[in-house]
């Protein structure tokens, strides 16, 4: 990521300490988003070296989110906005919320996850302080937002409708019990709209469920964006709570960030391992939030997803006959630097994410605007291009039926906006 004029990144600095939201200067057509995949293996308890680990996956969550911190707008950089696509942490404290309880939910046995999953108060004294600490370094200095994934809820147990069968059938994941989240309590604590994060800035502009739902306003590029981040599955409230925020901010381009929204094929389909709509039908699967939500809304033109275990990318037309381009990050099964330290892995691989991060590099710029796409990794110091041994340590788990060539282009590619300055001609800012 290259610097842009110093002056315009005092301006922006002055205006964010202010209560002010930051006009782009004259010529500052470039700006960058970094998009942070599921980071739950870097905090989970059982990967400290106080649990016997051969090192503390903690401190590269820390190096991603310091190196972001370093290269802010506010710090002189390019990035103007940071989303976390949630499972920020790994486990949970109850083993079911009251709200569940008192709907008459149950949980089945399931020896493969209740082990693993076992509630733990690690959860509040070693995964959400280092969450707070993480995030903290950002805070106050750019405009973020964090959605809640699976494991960021107080519970997570298998459901009793849905047990593990008698054998695992490969063609049906289910077959291993569906997962189902509840409770926000331990989310709302550390990223909940009345913590300090967020109470009171500018540019947190709503919130709902506590802040499960939110929206941030950031201006980049010339122009003024709306953001909204959802909570997982997100339930019809929350999709009805997004679409006034949309009429809110009418004409501003919108990104929407979620947990669970796209497989590594590109499907929009759940993970069939937790399918929060299959379990309770209050809840809206991937293609349900498109069909009710996202293609109804011609001002949402970007969407981005983790959860599901790789990178992937599709762009459909919503119901305006407009492009609409969503992406799937989600490193967290990667465990190079587990290898590198000769680990010896059990009967499963041992995931950890190895400091990948994605960097979405706006060019507002002459006619056409487009994004690059890269990925880049804090802890090898290199973006995904660069790297000799990328598809070497990563294709054969992630994407076995891709060529070298196309697994590459999936880490490191250019999206054309098309249309985008006459499509949001209203939002653009005049210096």
């Amino acid at each position: 990521m290259t610097s842009i004029k110093p002056l315009c990144r005092a301006v922006a600095v002055a205006c964010l300490l202010s209560g002010l939201a930051p006009v782009a200067g004259a010529g500052d057509d470039t700006f960058t988003i970094a998009v942070i995949p599921d980071t739950q293996n870097y905090l989970d308890y059982t990967h400290q070296t106080a649990e016997g680990f051969p090192f503390d996956a903690n401190v590269m969550f820390i190096e991603q989110m310091r190196y972001i911190a370093d290269n802010l707008e506010s710090a002189g950089g390019e990035i103007a906005f940071v989303t976390s696509l949630g499972d920020v942490w790994q486990h949970q404290t109850l083993a079911m919320d009251e709200e569940h309880k008192a709907r008459g939910f149950k949980t089945a046995p399931n020896p493969l996850f209740d082990g693993h999953f076992q509630p733990t108060e690690k959860t509040r004294t070693v995964e959400m302080p280092k969450a707070h600490e993480g995030f903290s370094l950002i805070a106050g200095k750019v405009p973020f937002s964090v959605v809640p994934g699976n494991h960021d809820y107080d519970a997570m147990w298998t459901d009793s409708k849905h047990p593990p069968a008698a054998e695992f059938d490969p063609t049906d994941w289910s077959s291993l019990g569906v997962l189902h989240p509840g409770g926000l309590d331990n989310f709302r604590s550390v990223f909940g709209a009345e913590t300090a994060f967020f109470k009171d800035k500018p540019w947190y502009v709503a919130s709902h469920d506590g802040g499960a739902d939110s929206a941030q306003i950031f201006t980049a590029g010339g122009y003024r964006f709306l953001h909204i981040g959802l909570q997982f599955d997100a339930p019809n409230e929350s999709l009805a709570w997004a679409a006034e925020i949309v009429k809110r901010y009418p004409g501003l381009p919108t990104i929407v960030s979620t947990h669970d929204y796209m497989n590594t094929e590109g499907e929009r389909k759940a993970n069939a391992l937790i399918d929060g709509q299959r379990v309770d039908p209050i809840h809206n699967n991937p293609e349900m939030v498109w069909q009710k939500f996202i293609s109804q809304h011609d001002q949402i033109f970007l969407v981005l997803c983790g959860h599901q275990h790789a990178q992937a990318q599709r762009v459909d037309s919503n119901a305006a006959g407009n492009p609409v381009w969503q992406l799937l990050s989600d490193y967290q099964d990667r465990h190079q630097t587990l290898v590198d330290v000769n680990y010896e892995f059990g009967q499963f691989p041992v995931g950890i994410g190895d400091g990948w991060l994605r960097f979405m590099e706006f060019d507002m710029g002459g006619d056409q605007p487009s994004v690059h796409v890269r990925t880049y990794s804090t802890h090898y110091d290199a973006q995904s291009s660069d790297l000799a041994e990328y598809a070497d340590w990563y294709r054969e788990k992630e994407k076995p039926k891709e060529s070298v060539e196309q697994y590459l282009a999936g880490d490191d590619f250019v999206i054309s906006l098309d249309g985008f300055h006459q499509r949001f001609s209203g939002a653009r800012i005049t210096p």
